[in-house]
């Protein structure tokens, strides 16, 4: 059993994590619940989209060690799967404020492409209205996004993307904030009142062209999305943050 909380050391994982991440792994290379390209198996079909993956080792209240599986961002077009913890905030819930924002900004998309290709003279005030007002509507969509991702820390505490990130002198959270395996791990560790003993995230699949990510390695929590999330999340544990 670990001492305190723990990441990898020198980019290797607590053995419970290896033992964790290792059966896991032999989930994924025979699984049939769904389909996702890895590019690990010859002419299968759909874009190959390497994925990282995270396991945290918790022990529960009645003191049953086990561990729970999360993955980065979605995974074969989804949120939601057997075995894995589900995200944060839901972004592809049917009706959501997300994507009825989204029709309205498809819309606005459209209205400007017609607009444009009129090409006359008339339309080039209405075009530069029409984009000031796409942007505040982006602008107000994202940050509506930011606030519904509530990270929990052990405490009980909840905060915000938009709080945690402004805390930490960000000008604003980025991109996929929120939805790395390590964040998802911790809020459903503290929703059931687990706690978390280590964790290790590592790579299944093919690299990206601009990444150095390798199939089957381990990585530490990425920093610029992560590293502040997981400060407010560990507030009240005994830790070393290694990312």
């Amino acid at each position: 059993m670990p001492e305190r909380f723990t990441f990898l050391e020198s980019n290797k994982p607590h053995p419970l994590c290896r033992v964790a991440a290792e059966q896991l792994q032999g989930y994924l290379l025979d699984q049939d619940d769904w389909i996702h390209n890895f590019g690990l198996k010859p002419d299968q079909e759909g874009s190959v989209i390497g994925k990282m993956f995270g396991v945290l080792v918790v022990q529960t209240s009645e003191n049953e060690l086990g561990y729970l599986a999360a993955f980065s961002g979605k995974l074969a077009g989804g949120n939601h799967h057997a075995k894995f913890v589900p995200p944060v905030f839901d972004s592809l819930h049917q009706n959501s404020f997300l994507n009825n924002g989204m029709e309205e900004l498809s819309r606005m998309n459209e209205e400007i492409k017609k607009a444009e290709a009129l090409k006359e003279e008339d339309q080039k005030e209405r075009i530069s209205n029409l984009k000031i007002v796409r942007r505040i509507h982006s602008k107000a969509l994202q940050n509506e996004l930011f606030n519904h991702y509530n990270f929990l820390n052990q405490k009980g505490e909840a905060k915000s993307l938009n709080q945690i990130f402004k805390a930490a002198f960000y000008k604003n959270p980025p991109a996929g904030a929120g939805e790395c395996a390590g964040p998802k791990l911790l809020q459903y560790a503290f929703q059931h009142q687990m706690k978390p003993l280590a964790i290790a995230e590592f790579w299944w699949g093919q690299s990206p062209k601009s990444a150095q990510w390798k199939h089957n390695n381990y990585y530490p929590c990425c920093k610029e999305k992560c590293e502040p999330i997981l400060a407010h999340m560990l507030d009240g544990l005994d830790y070393e943050m290694l990312i």
